[in-house]
């Protein structure tokens, strides 16, 4: 028999404390699986082996479990993984949709001031970061440092149209329903880098086609990031689950919450005595 039921996951990073923010999307996509039928997985996304840690994925799943989530095991975590990254890597490759970057951050910031110095702006993506300025054709030596990004201009060709989602929750504008992609808006997004196989970007969609994930809860901070995973799951022939972006908790000052926020995290919350439903009622759930 297939398995056909829905299935949810959280895939939150053990590079710091988990906060009110982590705590809302964890329970919205537990209670959506649970009323669903449906089933509920955990991810670990620790590719970032300098920041993440045993001990901080330790406390991390302490406070999910103390919150009254469970999960299916056994846990995905990707660093054990790259090995599929690295395959999923080499197929875009062998496309010629992958080129070695070379440029380093000072080097792109010197070039963007250059341009926006001369009267004209430089072309950002949502996140207000400059888009990358180099291309294909640079050059560099072999034992230079070196990022892998997605020639944009040759996938947007190859993918022939522009790709589309369903949005079952609502983008910064509203967004709801079907939902044309704009991946170009993000430029030649890094997809690899020479000591690590893999990006967020590239193995978000991977893992989630490998876990069988069909819907997608996360926040909304997300849903313009929605547009190049799409389009990396049509160059991969990967299936495409349906999206729900929701709601942000958000500081005093309105200002997105991080895990530097001590006075948000999971752990300081409990230590001061906060329980369970505290929680859920301080997110509004």
């Amino acid at each position: 028999m297939t398995d056909d039921r829905p299935v949810f996951r959280f895939a939150p990073s053990p590079n710091g404390a988990l906060h009110l923010g982590h705590a809302y999307s964890a329970i919205l996509n537990f209670e959506m699986a649970r009323e669903s039928g449906g089933r509920f997985l955990l991810r670990v996304e620790d590719i970032d082996t300098e920041r993440c840690s045993p001990a901080l994925e330790r406390a991390m799943l302490d406070d999910l479990a103390w919150l009254g989530l469970s999960w299916e095991e056994r846990v995905r975590r990707q660093s054990e993984h790259f090995a599929d990254y690295e395959k999923a890597l080499d197929a875009l490759e062998a496309e010629g949709l992958v080129y070695r970057a070379y440029l380093s951050r000072s080097e792109i910031r010197r070039l963007v001031e250059a341009h926006e110095t001369a009267g004209t702006p430089w072309p950002r993506d949502p996140d207000g970061a400059p888009l990358y300025p180099g291309s294909r054709e640079e050059c560099g030596d072999d034992d230079a440092p070196y990022l892998l990004r997605l020639d944009m201009e040759r996938a947007l060709a190859w993918r022939g149209e522009a790709p589309e989602w369903i949005e079952e929750g609502s983008g910064p504008d509203g967004q709801s329903g079907p939902v044309s992609a704009d991946p170009a808006a993000w430029g030649d997004v890094v997809l690899a880098r020479r000591d690590t196989p893999t990006s967020y970007n590239l193995s978000v969609v991977l893992d989630d086609a490998l876990q069988g994930v069909t819907h997608v809860v996360r926040g909304r901070d997300l849903f313009h990031a929605t547009s190049v995973h799409v389009l990396l799951q049509d160059l991969l022939g990967l299936p495409r689950p349906r999206y729900f972006h929701h709601d942000l908790v958000l500081a005093e000052d309105g200002r997105k919450l991080s895990k530097s926020n001590r006075d948000t995290s999971l752990q300081s919350l409990r230590a001061a005595g906060a329980t369970p439903e505290d929680i859920r009622r301080m997110i509004g759930l």
